[in-house]
């Protein structure tokens, strides 16, 4: 008969015990976990000298330094827009009114876009006329209409190109 016991197996008979060879792997994993923490600390260390400590991070430094700034954005208002939405036959007429800006890349573009004014409101004209009051409700309505708006201008204005379309002012009336 044979119990087994935590490190021993005992035997009824010879008396004997074996001792087992749990001492030794205790240690291992002990030895192996201190070996983990230790390689972890040399690599976190390591890590912050190459990060904050190495030869030659200054000079990176400097060349951010002498990256070209961007220029900031110019703007150009255009002018106010009064239309009348598109409703059924039996619904009261509603209106719109809007303000809005030309978000340019570059000064430049004003000069170029000043000629063409008149083809970019007339595009406005005719796209905001055809809208129903459904279409400008919510969040996501305004978002598809400056999409629109700048797809619209992009054309008419096209090789040039503005970066957005914004809103001053949007009164459904």
């Amino acid at each position: 008969m044979a119990v087994q016991a935590t490190g021993a197996v005992a035997e009824a008979g010879g008396g004997e015990a074996q001792v087992s060879e749990d001492k030794p792997r205790r240690s291992l994993a002990r030895l192996a976990m201190i070996a983990g923490a230790v390689l972890a600390l040399a690599g976190i260390g390591g890590g912050a000298y190459y990060f904050y400590f190495k030869p030659g991070a200054k000079g990176g430094e400097q060349a951010a330094a002498q990256a070209p700034v961007a220029k900031p954005p110019t703007f150009f208002d255009l002018p106010e827009v009064l239309v009348n939405l598109s409703t059924a036959n039996n619904e009261r007429t509603q209106y719109l009114k809007v303000k809005l800006v030309l978000e340019l890349a570059d000064p430049a573009l004003v000069a170029q876009i000043q000629p063409v004014l008149p083809r970019v409101m007339d595009t406005f004209q005719v796209f905001l006329r055809e809208l129903r009051p459904s279409d400008l409700d919510g969040s996501a309505g305004m978002y598809r209409l400056k999409e629109e708006l700048t797809r619209r201008v992009n054309a008419a204005i096209a090789p040039s190109r503005v970066n957005a379309v914004l809103f001053k002012e949007m009164i459904v009336q």
